[in-house]
C-alpha cells in the first residue's frame, strides 16, 4: 500500500511534536521572577532576575580618599530616588579605589535615609549587556526606581555589543524608562582600549566618524567620576578607619609600620590593598570582621 505525501507529512509532524514534547520535559522550567518588594538588590543573569538577600558591601563612611566623587554620586542618587532628574554615571579610573564599593554603599545609604519606595539595585554582568533591553522592558512598569549597575564594563576588539548598551542608555524611540538609571565602573574612561580606537581611525573610510561612533558610548553617561591612586596619607586614613570600625587592638606605630610594609610588598596603595591588609591583620588578631 503506497503512502501519500500527506500521510508522510502527518507522520513526520507527529514525530516532531513528540520530540519537542520530550525536549520540553528534559529542559528545566525557567525560574519564576522574584517579588521585587522582597529584596533591595537583584542580579540579572541570562534573562532572569534573582534576589540577593545579603549584599557584599561596606558602610559608605569607610570609603576614604574619594570624598568629592562620593558626594556627587550620593547627590545624584538621592535626586533619582526622589523622582528628580538625574544622570547615568560612569565611575572610571584606578583599580581598587572603591568604584563598585561606592555604588553599593551609596544605594544602601539612600535606603537607610528612608527612600520611599526603597531604591532597587540590579547588577548586570558584562556578558549580559545584550539583554539590557529585555531587562528594561521587564522593570519599566514597576512601582520602584532602579539602579542598573554593571561592574568592570569594557569592550574589546571586534566586540559590537556596545551598540546594545548605547541603544539601552538612549532608550530608542521610547526613551530610557523614567524609573531606571545606569551606573557602570570601568578602568577605561572611554570603555574601549586605545588600540581599538586607533585601529578605527586608521582603517575607516571616514576616520573621525568611526572614532566618534566608538567614543560616543561614554557620552551617554552624564556624569564621569574619576578615581585616582591614593596618597600615603589617604591609604593610612583608610587603614585607621577600618581599625576603628572593627575595634582592632593594635598599637598605632606598629599599625603604621605594618600597613606601609604591606603596601610596599604589593607595589600599590589603594582601598583594596588597605582592605586586604585589614583582613590579614584581623586574622592574626583572631578577630572577626563583622558589622
Amino acid at each position: 500500500m503506497n503512502r501519500t505525501d500527506a500521510d508522510i507529512a502527518t507522520t513526520l509532524s507527529d514525530r516532531l511534536d513528540r520530540l519537542v514534547a520530550a525536549l520540553d520535559r528534559l529542559a528545566p522550567p525557567p525560574p519564576p521572577d522574584p517579588d521585587l518588594a522582597a529584596a533591595d538588590c537583584f542580579i540579572w543573569d541570562q534573562g532572569h532576575l534573582s534576589a540577593v538577600p545579603k549584599v557584599n558591601r561596606i558602610d559608605i563612611g569607610l570609603i576614604k580618599g574619594v570624598d568629592r566623587v562620593r558626594d556627587i554620586l550620593v547627590d545624584n542618587t538621592q535626586r533619582f530616588a526622589r523622582g528628580l532628574p538625574a544622570n547615568n554615571v560612569l565611575l572610571w579610573g584606578a583599580r581598587g579605589m572603591g568604584k563598585s564599593s561606592l555604588v553599593k554603599a551609596a544605594h544602601a545609604a539612600i535606603n537607610a535615609a528612608g527612600a520611599e519606595p526603597p531604591l532597587k539595585l540590579i547588577e548586570i554582568h558584562r556578558e549580559d549587556v545584550d539583554a539590557l533591553p529585555r531587562l528594561l522592558t521587564r522593570i519599566k512598569a514597576e512601582p520602584f526606581r532602579f539602579i542598573v549597575f554593571c561592574d568592570d564594563l569594557s569592550f574589546d576588539q571586534d566586540d559590537t555589543s556596545y551598540k546594545s548598551l548605547k541603544a539601552a542608555l538612549d532608550g530608542g524611540v521610547e526613551g530610557r524608562p523614567d524609573n531606571v538609571i545606569f551606573y557602570a565602573t570601568s578602568n577605561r574612561r572611554h570603555l574601549l582600549p586605545r588600540d581599538m580606537i586607533e585601529n578605527e581611525r586608521s582603517t575607516a573610510i571616514n576616520p573621525s566618524e568611526a572614532v566618534e561612533e566608538k567614543v560616543s558610548l561614554s557620552d551617554r553617561f552624564g556624569l564621569w567620576l574619576g578615581f585616582h591612586k591614593c596618597s600615603q596619607d589617604e591609604y593610612l586614613a583608610m587603614i585607621d578607619g577600618y581599625v576603628a570600625h572593627y575595634g582592632l587592638d593594635v598599637e598605632p606605630e606598629e599599625l603604621r609600620r605594618d600597613a606601609l610594609e604591606w603596601a610596599t610588598t604589593r607595589g600599590a596603595r589603594s582601598g583594596r590593598v588597605a582592605w586586604q591588609f585589614i583582613t590579614d591583620l584581623a586574622g592574626r588578631l583572631g578577630t572577626r570582621l563583622e558589622g
